[in-house]
C-alpha cells in the first residue's frame, strides 16, 4: 500500500478553512488541476465527479464527515489513474486562533505503473491544494 501525505499552514482560523474543505463539491475552488466538480446526492455517500484540466474524470465517494474533528474521508470509485483501493483524508487542525493546518493524505495500491511517479503526482496534487487554500484565505482577513 502506497501512502502520501502533505500538510501546510493557513493564516485563517480552522473553522473558516473547514467550511471550505467540508464542502465536498468545492474542490475545484482550491485545487488547480480540477476544472470542475459536481456532486450527486448529499452528505455521506454522495459522489463527486471531478473533471480534470486534461479532460479526465474521477468519481469519488464521501465516506465520512466529522465536523468535531474537522475530518472528511473519501474513496475513488473510478479514475483514469492506475490505482485501486484509494482512500483519502482531509483534515483541518487548530494551530492558533488565527492559523490552522490543512492535512491531506491517502493510501492506495498501484497497478502496473511506477509507484514513485504516482506518489509524486499525488504529493504535487495535494501541495497544489494546500497552496490553493493558502491563496484563497490570504486576502481579506484581519
Amino acid at each position: 500500500m502506497t501512502k502520501v501525505k502533505t500538510n501546510g499552514k493557513i493564516d485563517m482560523p480552522a473553522e473558516k478553512v473547514w467550511e471550505t474543505v467540508r464542502n465536498f463539491g468545492a474542490l475545484d475552488e482550491y485545487v488547480e488541476a480540477i476544472a470542475s466538480c459536481k456532486v450527486e446526492g448529499s452528505g455521506v455517500g454522495s459522489v463527486r465527479i471531478l473533471t480534470l484540466q486534461d479532460g479526465g474524470e474521477v468519481h469519488e465517494k464521501l465516506q465520512s464527515l466529522d465536523d468535531e474533528k474537522r475530518l472528511l474521508t473519501y474513496s475513488i470509485l473510478s479514475s483514469p489513474l492506475p490505482i485501486r483501493n484509494y482512500t483519502s483524508k482531509m483534515q483541518v487542525k487548530v494551530l492558533s486562533d488565527k492559523q490552522s493546518e490543512f492535512i491531506w493524505s491517502s493510501e492506495f495500491d498501484v497497478q502496473d505503473a511506477p509507484e514513485q511517479e504516482l506518489k509524486e503526482a499525488f504529493k504535487d496534487l495535494y501541495s497544489t491544494g494546500v497552496q490553493g487554500l493558502q491563496k484563497k484565505f490570504s486576502v481579506g482577513y484581519n
